[in-house]
C-alpha cells in the first residue's frame, strides 16, 4: 500500500475524521485532516445560509486545493496517505448550497482546480442515516454546528447517495455504518479496516 491514497467520505458527523485518524495510526499512514475550524464563513453560513453559501464554498475549495496540493503533490511520500475528505465533496456541497448563476460560476472554478489534483486510489464512503449524523453532531457539541437540522443533513445524504459513485477514484467502497460502532467496538473497526485493506490491494495490484 506504499504511496497509495485513501479518501474517507460521508455526511457531516459520519465519522470521517475519526476513522481516518484510526487508520493512519494503525497503518502508519500520512494523515490529512480538513482544516474546517479555520474557515471564518462557517458559523455565519449556518446562521444565514443564503448570504454566506458562496463565500463559504469558495473558501473551502481554495483551502482544500492548497492542502491537498501541498501534502500530496509537493511532498515526497513513501507511505500510505489517508485523508478525511475527497476534493469532489466541494462540488457536492456546492450543489446543495448554491443556486443558478452562483453554482455555474462555482462549477467553472471547480473544474479548473480539481483537474490539477491527484484523485484517491480508494474512496471509502461511510453511509449512515441523517438521524445518525444528527446524533453524532449533538454528541461532539461543536458550537457552530448546533443549528444544523435534519432537513439539511437529509439533503446532503441524498446528494451523496446519487453522486458518490461518480466521484473520481481508482475504486469506491461503500460501507453501511448505521449498525457499526467503530469508535467503541474494536471488532466493528476491524470489519471496516479489513474491507479497506482488501479493496485497496485489489485496486493497486
Amino acid at each position: 500500500m506504499n504511496q497509495s491514497f485513501i479518501a474517507i467520505e460521508g455526511n457531516i458527523g459520519a465519522g470521517k475524521t475519526t476513522l481516518a485518524s484510526m487508520l493512519a495510526q494503525e497503518l502508519s499512514g500520512q494523515l490529512i485532516l480538513e482544516e474546517f475550524a479555520d474557515n471564518s464563513f462557517l458559523q455565519n453560513f449556518y446562521s444565514e445560509p443564503e448570504k454566506f453559501a458562496f463565500p463559504l464554498e469558495m473558501s473551502f475549495l481554495a483551502a482544500r486545493y492548497r492542502q491537498l496540493s501541498d501534502e500530496i503533490h509537493n511532498k515526497n511520500h513513501n507511505k500510505l496517505i489517508i485523508s478525511d475528505y475527497h476534493i469532489e465533496k466541494s462540488l457536492l456541497f456546492a450543489t446543495v448550497n448554491l443556486q443558478n448563476d452562483e453554482l455555474k460560476l462555482y462549477q467553472s472554478f471547480f473544474s479548473i482546480i480539481s483537474s490539477q489534483l491527484r484523485y484517491p486510489d480508494l474512496l471509502v464512503y461511510l453511509n449512515n442515516t441523517p438521524t445518525d449524523s444528527l446524533h453524532n453532531i449533538k454528541l461532539r457539541n461543536r458550537e457552530f454546528e448546533q443549528n444544523i437540522g435534519h432537513h439539511y443533513l437529509t439533503s446532503i445524504h441524498e446528494t451523496y447517495h446519487s453522486e458518490v459513485g461518480k466521484f473520481k477514484a481508482g475504486k469506491v467502497l461503500i460501507i453501511n455504518t448505521s449498525h457499526l460502532d467503530f469508535v467503541n467496538k474494536q471488532t466493528d473497526y476491524e470489519v471496516i479496516r479489513d474491507s479497506i485493506i482488501r479493496e485497496l490491494s485489489i485496486s493497486t495490484c
